[in-house]
């Protein structure tokens, strides 16, 4: 079993995540977020426009131009943006079509299926604003059954 949250899903997060802290007067180039976080600019081009889409992000054309936040980062959560790039965060081994085992649901199929709503759910009470405090730090959920989970920020 492994989780399934490729890179277009945590370069979504991270690219987010830096224009939210270089978020200025002026619109951010996708050009300086590839430049700070070594990502790809076409890639960037390629997720930005699903971000816009969604409108996670605004855009302004011309010299000077670039993305802004859609709103503030504390209304722009974390599963949000992975939704955005159709990702989605899965461990079951079957994408959650339930033919896991030989065409049929395996034992642990909800097991696994149920672990994916809970991730999908902690990152859906994280937000950008959370992450902006958090940087270094651990932030913390609290699920609505008093579970206290934690993420690690590096």
């Amino acid at each position: 079993m492994c989780m399934k949250l490729t890179t277009r899903g945590r370069y979504a997060v991270t690219a987010m995540l830096d224009l939210a802290i270089n978020e200025g007067k002026r619109p951010i180039s996708l050009a300086d977020i590839s430049g700070r976080q070594e990502i790809s600019l076409s890639y960037l081009e390629q997720l930005f426009a699903k971000l816009r889409r969604e409108e996670l992000v605004t855009s302004a054309r011309g010299p000077g131009g670039g993305y802004r936040l859609a709103r503030s980062g504390s209304e722009i959560f974390v599963a949000e943006i992975i939704d955005a790039v159709d990702e989605s965060v899965d461990v079951t081994n079957c994408q959650g079509k339930g033919n896991c085992h030989h065409g049929e649901t395996c034992l642990t199929h909800h097991l696994w299926e149920d672990l994916s709503g809970q991730i999908h759910d902690f990152l859906s009470q994280i937000s950008l604003g959370d992450l902006m405090e958090g940087r270094g730090r651990r932030v913390t959920a609290h699920q609505s059954d008093g579970v206290l989970q934690t993420l690690s920020l590096r």
